[in-house]
């Protein structure tokens, strides 16, 4: 309980520390055979003058959308992310409240936040990447060099993956949140009592609870006259949780760390005192 009532002035003093589509041929004559008929009977017959021309309507591609990409900046993003990562990790070592958790309890909620926490800090440190198309090698030269299987167990960033990344950044930023902001919605983050298999559950969630508490009072001082700006913060935090650690490693970390577990080297870095 006493870890609990000072985790207020814990966060405090830590801040202050391809190619051709096929989606829309035989896949659509597959799996709406009528409605194809029909379309090919009205392109078939003569034209009038308010005919429907279906090849005008926009769509959204899924080849487009599961395209592979990487950084088109990678030495110098891949070195931006880095950076905010040792932040990430330090901040989480700076709370005396998560130090005083249960090994098992550190490691469970480590796992769980680093990527929300980590894209809280590319937020707050406004950082900006642009994509490209991932070079691909031939399927024979994966077979030959025994490439297929590793690539097969890794999720590759894609161009839904990544454009669902920068749209979260992107609401942040408009939200325009004070460093105090950041510092307590990080405390939110981490004490997650949902997480499976807390020994100190409840403990957590008192944590939890006062980290919320004190990012409303900052946001009241901050922004009097805003009353719906709390309930933002808290639904646009709620996004971070769809965004995949895999996809965080694939794209900022793998350039640098190679085949090396991420997870594993956080937590040394958390261990090292």
């Amino acid at each position: 309980m006493r870890g609990q009532l000072h985790l207020t002035a814990q966060i405090s003093n830590t801040y202050k520390m391809d190619n051709g589509c096929h989606c829309s041929t035989n896949s659509d004559r597959l799996l709406n055979p009528i409605l194809f008929n029909i379309l090919s009977q009205m392109d078939n017959s003569k034209p009038s003058q308010h005919s429907f021309n279906y090849n005008s309507v926009p769509h959204r591609c899924n080849c487009e959308l599961r395209r592979t990409v990487c950084l088109r900046r990678p030495t110098e993003i891949c070195k931006e992310a880095s950076a905010v990562l040792v932040k990430t990790v330090h901040f989480m070592k700076n709370l005396p409240a998560f130090n005083q958790l249960p090994p098992n309890d550190q490691f469970s909620l480590l796992k769980s936040c680093w990527a929300p926490l980590f894209i809280l800090g590319l937020a707050q440190e406004h950082v900006d990447f642009e994509v490209t198309d991932s070079p691909t090698d031939s399927m024979l030269k994966k077979i030959l060099l025994n490439q297929e299987s590793p690539e097969m167990e890794k999720e590759q960033p894609t161009i839904a993956g990544v454009s669902k990344l920068k749209s979260c950044i992107k609401k942040f930023w408009s939200l325009d949140l004070s460093p105090k902001e950041y510092a307590y919605l990080k405390g939110t983050t981490i004490f997650n009592p949902d997480v499976p298999d807390l020994k100190a559950a409840l403990f957590v969630e008192g944590l939890q609870q006062e980290a919320q508490h004190a990012l409303s009072e900052v946001v009241q001082l901050l922004h009097p006259g805003d009353q719906e700006r709390f309930a933002r913060i808290l639904l646009t935090a709620s996004t971070l949780q769809s965004i995949t650690p895999g996809l965080i490693t694939e794209l900022f970390f793998r350039p640098v760390i190679g085949q090396a577990d991420l997870l594993e080297l956080l937590v040394d870095m958390l261990l090292c005192r």
